[in-house]
């Protein structure tokens, strides 16, 4: 199990990639490490964050997607419809853009401190775009 730490904002947190789940698109995330990016909050999905992408190309297909992230889980959509985007949903995600419903790949679940996930969520929507960097622990 290849184990990540994340730092957001002030927060940090433990987490997993999903290695069996979406091979690929862990793969492909780990050439890029140490990524960093800022989240900004959701306009159309619910209660998450995301770090648009432009267009950024991870090589990658559909795998272990979904439309329904739960807090926590870490989704890549890969483009198409939309731009390349990474999505964390910290409660009640319905995954979309302007054009309708989206899928992501979720390829990474955080493992440690679900509470403060929720308090970064919350931080992101009022006081704006937060710093985010995805590393090996």
């Amino acid at each position: 199990m290849t184990k990540l730490k994340i730092t957001a904002g002030p927060y940090t947190f433990d987490a997993r990639l999903e290695t069996e789940k979406a091979p690929a698109t862990c793969a492909s995330f780990l050439k890029r490490l140490p990524f960093e990016s800022q989240v900004v909050h959701v306009r159309w999905s619910g209660e998450g964050v995301w770090m648009p992408l432009g267009d950024m190309n991870f090589d990658v297909g559909y795998e272990n997607h979904t439309s329904y992230p739960a807090p926590g889980q870490i989704i890549l959509y890969p483009g198409g419809i939309s731009e390349t985007e990474i999505l964390l949903a910290y409660g009640g995600v319905h995954f979309a853009c302007k054009m309708g419903q989206l899928a992501g790949n979720h390829f990474i679940t955080i493992s440690s401190d679900l509470d403060k996930v929720t308090e970064l969520g919350k931080m992101t929507l009022w006081k704006g775009a937060q710093p985010i960097r995805f590393e090996l622990a």
